[in-house]
């Protein structure tokens, strides 16, 4: 008979809808802590069993922990060095802080090799960084990390209610695709191993850009034809980029690349395509964002194209994206731009 394999102690730290769901996945069979930094928040999850602020109506796990301490969140995973996990569901722009948290405090917990894996995607707004890259140098002081990314076409809500999603552990440390694999791997999540870190984060980033150009080709009314140009173009635009930046062209076939960019170009909880929607039906930028609609595509649009052409690069429909969002140029006018553009071999 196989025998189980035995229990993790899993730390999530980020309360936004993302964590929240991962951490519901891992308490159905390890013992899992979620850390929010809003104390307010915390104390109202744990004593409602609910996130009213990211997943509203969807019930967390009474074996779930939730708390707004961080040593009262890590404490747990000192137990057992071997058998812990730390997911961060932070966003890309709180990242190096929280590396640089866990660098101070994980050497003196003995957890300085336990696997970390991040699961935001984007480019650094200030520094085009990837997280990879901003991972690397805040925990440059704990030469002995253990890292990786996780990734793939998920929605957190639907996530949170046991509906079925694949998804990508990619990472260069064995140790890390194990660990994250035995705390989410079974039931309705399948979960993937790759090695390619800077594909699976390059599709992450580019798939939300593209997601606001097809928004904004679907607010204009331009059919399902220019919405499957624009997803056809954009992978080989994200294919293009991460080849560049060392990345296997192979990934962008998959989960992390494809499947990404189909759900998050086509799928009604995206917000990325809902700011391209309303952009597209004339709203204006600062108008959508002010409504309370956030998405990581705007944050990192002129990040990727200022990386992008430091390496000479062309992402023209990125560049079409960061026109119309921050350049005041009209949607139809970036999209005739687009279809200007000289002919040429597909491949």
């Amino acid at each position: 008979m196989t025998q189980a394999p035995a229990s993790l102690s899993v730390a999530v730290l980020g309360a936004g809808s993302w964590g929240t769901a991962l951490a519901a996945i891992a308490a159905r069979r390890h013992r899992t802590v979620l850390w929010a930094r809003d104390a307010a928040q915390a104390g109202a999850m744990a004593g409602d069993r609910t996130n009213a602020r990211y997943l509203p109506g969807i019930a967390l796990p009474d074996a779930l922990a939730v708390t707004s301490d961080l040593p009262a969140a890590l404490a747990p995973l000192a137990a057992d060095p071997q058998r812990a996990l730390i997911i961060l569901g932070v966003p890309v722009a709180g990242l190096h802080a929280t590396c640089l948290e866990l660098a101070a405090r994980l050497p003196a917990l003995g957890l300085a090799q336990t696997p970390i894996v991040w699961t935001c995607k984007g480019f650094e707004a200030d520094t085009a960084r990837l997280p990879h890259e901003i991972v690397a140098d805040a925990l440059s002081g704990m030469p002995e990390a253990r890292a990786g990314v996780l990734s793939g076409p998920s929605f957190a809500r639907e996530v949170a209610q046991g509906l079925p999603v694949a998804l990508t552990i990619a990472s260069t440390h064995e140790t890390v695709r194990d660990a994250a694999t035995r705390a989410l791997h079974g039931g309705p999540v399948r979960v993937y191993a790759s090695t390619d870190v800077a594909g699976v984060e390059v599709g992450g980033a580019l798939k939300n850009v593209i997601a606001i150009a097809c928004g904004i080709a679907d607010g204009l009314a331009l059919g399902t034809n220019a919405r499957a140009a624009l997803i056809t173009r954009g992978l080989a635009e994200m294919s293009r980029f991460g080849v560049a930046l060392g990345a296997q062209a192979e990934t962008f076939a998959g989960l992390t690349g494809l499947g990404d960019l189909v759900l998050t170009a086509t799928g009604d909880l995206s917000r990325n395509r809902r700011v391209g929607l309303e952009i597209g039906a004339g709203r204006k930028l600062d108008e959508v964002l002010a409504s309370g609609v956030t998405a990581e595509g705007v944050r990192c649009a002129r990040a990727a194209l200022q990386r992008a052409q430091a390496l000479g690069v062309e992402l023209p429909i990125t560049e079409a994206v960061c026109a119309v969002l921050f350049e005041g140029v009209a949607p139809m006018t970036a999209v005739s731009a687009l279809l200007a553009r000289e002919a040429r071999v597909e491949t």
